[in-house]
């Protein structure tokens, strides 16, 4: 086997490498990422997260989500644009998130942005920079997967414009990653979507 290949998890099925280093990551792994996602709410708080991740592990913001998600009002984008002084305090104190005073500023301010965007807008932008599935190649090995490509950058460029913050294009494509815009999973890998949107393992 070559490095950075699929790896035999608990159940013996192979799966991306990153994936077996906590149980936590294996249901992430299986049942979330490179799943499609859409919906603004949804996407702002794959947005918002992956914000948070920026410098450290993802599996630090996995396991803080459910605190992220009762202190961000569950990511509504029109309660969160709404949070006052006193919520951004209350936000600063709470240990059950990522405490970053420039993170939580952004998340605010995205939020207060988005609220003047037409229904939609935020998952039609975001999808519009998929790039076709049949133009990219599989990924056999983890070397294969890249960190950053162009059609992230477009993505990043254009969520700027938009004036919303903490979306560079390493962060763009992390949440392409995560929310099914491209399929990263490995050629063998048993979560990995079938052309028509089944994983292998006959998973919907």
């Amino acid at each position: 086997m070559s490095a950075g290949e699929a790896v035999a998890g608990p159940d013996g099925a192979p799966r991306c490498p990153w994936a077996l280093s906590t149980a936590d990551y294996v249901t992430y792994h299986d049942q979330e990422w490179g799943r499609p996602v859409h919906g603004d709410d949804a996407l702002f708080e794959r947005l918002s997260l992956e914000a948070f991740q920026s410098g450290l592990s993802w599996i630090t913001i996995l396991r803080r989500r459910p605190g992220f998600r009762t202190a961000f009002a569950a990511f509504e984008i029109a309660k969160v644009a709404a949070f006052t002084d006193e919520d951004r305090e209350r936000l600063l104190a709470d240990a059950g998130i990522i405490r970053n005073r420039a993170k939580i500023d952004a998340t605010l301010a995205n939020a207060r942005v988005l609220t003047e965007w037409a229904p939609g807008e935020l998952d039609e932008l975001i999808w519009s920079h998929a790039p076709d599935p049949a133009g990219r190649p599989v990924p056999r090995t983890l070397a294969d997967v890249p960190a950053v490509t162009p059609e992230s950058t477009a993505l990043s460029k254009a969520l700027k414009k938009r004036g919303l913050r903490f979306v560079g294009p390493t962060t763009a494509y992390a949440l392409m990653q995560a929310c099914g815009l491209v399929d990263d999973h490995l050629e063998t890998c048993v979560a990995r979507r079938s052309p028509s949107g089944v994983t292998l393992s006959g998973r919907a």
